[in-house]
């Protein structure tokens, strides 16, 4: 049986007064425990054409790699929330931060949104989430086996926007030059 976070005595789902969605409520001190989506936020950080990725030393998708991302924080901005993880997955700094993917994930009741980011120096370590970080190439990336389907559209979106730039004759380095992509993935 659920219970209150405030007094904690017994809570039932119900549809509480003025109210459409089915909530968990307390029936004694009447407090609403409203449910909301999380933010997961990160960033594909760049260093002279490489891309930094951090193998997982956590689930889920242990052993899996991932761009340096996570849970934001109470009280940063998104993109200081993807500084932090950039810190705290691989020891490395991101700058020029630019908001480019923003994933709804409807079915996990979560928002992922990925930052481009210059790699400060192309400095970075290992970080306590993860068992090893490294950049690469692009073709030197297992497309399949990254640990997020994010993480994969992410690169994927960021390659074919560079070359179609480089295409048309404009700086690829310049993050002003790239769309923000906004995504639904699963059921709407």
């Amino acid at each position: 049986m659920p219970y209150c976070l405030q007094c904690g005595k017994p809570a039932t789902h119900t549809i509480p007064q003025g109210d459409s969605r089915e909530r968990l409520v307390c029936s004694s001190c009447g407090y609403i425990h409203y449910e909301n989506p999380k933010m997961i936020c990160g960033a594909l950080a760049i260093h002279q054409g490489k891309i930094l990725l951090c193998r997982r030393a956590i689930e889920p998708r242990y052993g899996y790699w991932t761009l340096p991302a996570g849970f934001m924080e109470i009280g940063e901005t998104m993109a200081e929330g993807a500084k932090r993880e950039t810190w705290e997955e691989a020891d490395g700094t991101a700058i020029n931060l630019k908001l480019y993917t923003l994933f709804d994930l409807p079915q996990w009741g979560q928002i992922h949104a990925i930052y481009l980011a210059n790699l400060q120096d192309g400095a970075f370590g290992v970080g306590s989430e993860s068992l090893e970080c490294g950049l690469f190439y692009p073709d030197e990336i297992d497309m399949e086996n990254l640990a997020f389907e994010t993480v994969r559209q992410t690169i994927e979106r960021y390659l074919a926007d560079k070359e179609r730039l480089e295409k048309l004759g404009k700086d690829s380095e310049d993050f002003n030059n790239y769309p923000l992509h906004d995504v639904c993935l699963g059921n709407t």
